[in-house]
């Protein structure tokens, strides 16, 4: 009896191009025995089988529970079709339709049967510095525009040769449609310019090993590398880059070299060996100071000066893989500095010529390749918590991977902060964020955030018909809105309101629903024009209201006081009525004539603006207790105190902020910093101090919840103070240990990196 035959078509959606699904769809519809046609288009992918019914079913099922790795499936949308016989299944070409968009994928770490072949003397692309599959290699910063086929990446450049044309068209083949697939005969090839001799790696190797400074090419941008276990290397690159002390990332061959140098638990090698392949902050194996208490390399102290932890990240790409060297090189470093090739400040170079200007006096030579690069973007940085992923910076591996939006919205761009910029657009239930884009005090970032911005828009075809700002008047990423906006409309979002619409949409909360959000932050715009940052807000999406903050301080000079914490130790002990005498750590760092300045500026209000800050108050503890006086890059006070208070005990003598009844501007650090500075004069050490004092901001955030909210009730935490992992960790476990249901990031950073998401559902029409 002849088994009746169905045919259906099946809409998937989701990131489906580049990873693999046509031959995955090609393979599985073989394997049941179905007839029909895969093919991508600019709504997704579409699928059409003929068959029995429950071979279609089973099809149906294998799509949805077992997709290739890479990919990501946000719907399928499924309609029977008259049945049209025939026997074969055929993978047809592109087509373009109206109303529907693909999902790029982002950049992909090399996979495990990559590296086999690059490691393999008798395969063809045995030290191919650009072998890849469907499975992994480049996506996100090589594409133009979508629907992803070669022509519309930089691998347009590269002719396929026969061998490679052979593997392209081969479904049954790894690299079937992967789109920059390339060998030793017909794909991109490397140039080195510097000292050493030999091939550009054999040269690029001594160099390092010679202790030069390397310019590297690589997926998203150029690095600049040195050798981690070089002191003088290190110390020369940091001038060089005119850095100070902010840590540089190294990058090591393997998780074993990543063991020796570092504490690596399951969470932490589940984001080492991530496609994503992050940067993951890890706990030294030693202080910066001491000699590494196993057998593993000696990283330089200058690599993060006065940090307990470790940017770590394992190398990504077969061209890095490549510069450690495989077995037969001669030995050279096994830990490198690995940072962005950029002078501080400035956004990372991507296109040849610009770095050959731009880093002349920071490299000793250029290792570099003739694939271009359309996207710049930076590598990701990432640290573990309590077994969780806690975003830091959201760049490469993840842009531009869409966020699902619990509420629908308009086509709509939100242009961030000025801070750790981040852009996004949303139309309907998805929002795309952007790589990481910097600091909007630059022409060259700025520039940056334009091209950023255009390139999202032609990956998500969203043409926004509104835009949304940071409340803040002077923010350069919210001038940018209004000079671009036309006759759209400009929506501004207050700074912590966005926060905290962020974690609350990370976690796909009801457009009615409302959390107690608390936000601590360095620096946000508040109606009143104070600079708010210590923040408590019953917040929804669509409004907020204040509950309660941190009482002001004067923060004097602005940007000074932010890069000279005993400024604000000086405005906080004013303010507990303590006198500025120079056994205080902080006051004694103050030049007596700048204590004069300061002390007639919070005496007339002169140049001075009131702050709620959170982070400012671990400025002002940091430097109270000795530990830092002035920094070179944003919350190093705060990271150091951090790093020593893991080492301290708070005892019986924990601090603690008491709360005013019925005042909005309850939070009165006066006690605490009262008892800072008694525990200083007697003699506690800056570890004991710094251990009581994240244990009272931990308490604090208990009783806040505690004050505004029953048990159960939903509390949510955001703002770059929570990037701490020590106050972050105590907070949740007095939260959850007492009823409370937390929500923190783990998709997104809970900094600025994370607001353009927060602005979106903050202008919603949820």
């Amino acid at each position: 009896m002849n088994t009746v035959r169905l045919r259906r078509r099946l809409l998937v959606r989701g990131v489906v191009q580049g990873v693999g699904f046509r031959p995955f769809v090609y393979t599985t519809a073989a394997e049941l025995a179905l007839s029909g046609s895969v093919s991508n288009n600019s709504n997704g992918v579409i699928v059409e089988i003929e068959g029995a019914a429950r071979d279609l079913d089973e099809f149906a099922r294998r799509l949805r529970l077992r997709p290739p790795p890479l990919a990501v499936i946000e719907s399928v949308e499924q309609a029977d079709i008259p049945a049209r016989g025939g026997t074969g299944f055929h993978i047809a070409g592109t087509t373009r339709e109206g109303g529907g968009r693909t999902l790029a994928s982002p950049d992909v770490a090399i996979c495990a049967d990559c590296e086999r072949e690059l490691r393999d003397p008798r395969d063809r692309r045995y030290r191919h510095p650009f072998v890849n599959c469907t499975n992994c290699g480049p996506r996100f910063t090589i594409i133009a525009s979508l629907p992803y086929d070669r022509e519309r990446t930089s691998m347009a450049d590269f002719a396929m040769c026969e061998r490679c044309a052979r593997e392209y068209a081969d479904p049954a083949d790894r690299r079937f449609h992967a789109q920059p697939i390339a060998c030793p005969d017909c794909g991109p090839t490397l140039a080195y310019t510097g000292p050493g001799a030999g091939t550009p790696l054999a040269a690029a190797r001594q160099l390092l090993r010679a202790g030069g400074i390397l310019a590297v090419k690589g997926i998203g941008g150029y690095h600049l590398a040195c050798d981690a276990t070089n002191e003088a290397a290190v110390a020369e690159l940091r001038r060089r880059k005119r850095r100070g002390d902010k840590p540089f990332a190294v990058m090591v061959p393997d998780l074993a070299t990543a063991r020796a140098i570092v504490a690596v638990d399951d969470a932490a090698e589940t984001l080492l060996t991530s496609p994503a392949r992050p940067i993951v902050l890890l706990a030294r194996r030693s202080s910066p100071e001491e000699p590494p208490s196993n057998d593993g390399p000696a990283v330089s102290p200058s690599v993060a000066p006065g940090n307990p932890d470790l940017g770590v990240m394992l190398a990504y790409t077969p061209l890095h893989l490549l510069l450690f060297g495989l077995p037969g090189d001669p030995p050279g470093p096994q830990v490198l500095v690995m940072t962005s090739g950029n002078l501080g400040g400035e956004p990372i170079c991507y296109q040849d010529d610009d770095a050959r200007t731009r880093l002349a006096g920071l490299a000793d030579g250029w290792l570099s390749h003739n694939r271009r690069i359309l996207v710049p973007c930076d590598d990701s940085v990432v640290r573990s918590l309590d077994g969780r992923e806690l975003p830091v910076r959201r760049s490469r591996g993840y842009a531009p991977l869409p966020l699902l939006l619990p509420v629908p919205l308009p086509p709509t761009l939100a242009v961030g902060a000025d801070l750790k910029n981040t852009c996004a657009m949303a139309d309907g239930r998805y929002a795309w964020l952007s790589q990481h884009i910097g600091d909007m005090d630059d022409l060259a970032t700025l520039r940056s955030f334009d091209a950023a911005q255009r390139h999202l828009g032609e990956l998500t075809g969203v043409r926004p018909a509104q835009l949304v700002a940071d409340a803040h008047p002077g923010y350069r990423s919210t001038a940018w809105a209004r000079r671009h906006a036309g006759e759209r409309a400009v929506y501004t979002v207050q700074h912590h309101h966005a926060h905290i619409a962020a974690v609350m949409g990370e976690h796909g909360l009801g457009a009615t629903e409302q959390v107690v959000g608390i936000a601590f932050d360095g620096t946000g715009y508040g109606p009143d024009a104070a600079v708010w940052g210590g923040e408590v807000l019953l917040a929804g999406y669509k409004g907020y209201r204040r509950l309660a903050h941190l009482k002001y301080v004067p923060l004097a000079g602005g940007d000074l006081a932010v890069r000279r914490p005993y400024r604000m130790a000086l405005a906080h002990l004013r303010a507990a009525g303590i006198d500025w005498s120079e056994d205080i750590p902080a006051v004694a760092a103050c030049p007596p004539a700048e204590r004069s300045v300061l002390a007639h500026q919070f005496r007339t209000g002169l140049g001075c603006a009131p702050t709620s800050s959170m982070g400012r108050l671990f400025d002002a503890v940091s430097s109270l207790c000795g530990v830092r006086h002035v920094v070179d890059y944003e919350a190093q006070a705060a990271i150091e105190l951090e790093g020593l208070s893991r080492a301290g005990a708070e005892g019986d003598a924990a601090y603690r902020f008491p709360l005013a009844d019925g005042d909005p501007a309850g939070i009165d650090a006066a006690p605490v910093i009262a008892d800072v500075v008694a525990d200083v004069r007697a003699g506690a050490p800056p570890r004991v101090v710094g251990a009581r004092f994240h244990a009272a901001v931990a308490r604090l955030v208990l009783d806040l919840a505690a004050r505004y909210a029953a048990p159960g009730t939903v509390v949510a935490l955001s703002g770059g103070v929570f990037q701490n992992a020590l106050l972050l960790a105590r907070s949740c476990a007095l939260l959850r240990d007492n009823g409370f249901t937390v929500i923190t990031h783990h998709r997104l950073p809970p900094n600025d990196g994370g607001l353009a998401f927060g602005q979106l559902l903050a202008c919603s029409e949820g």
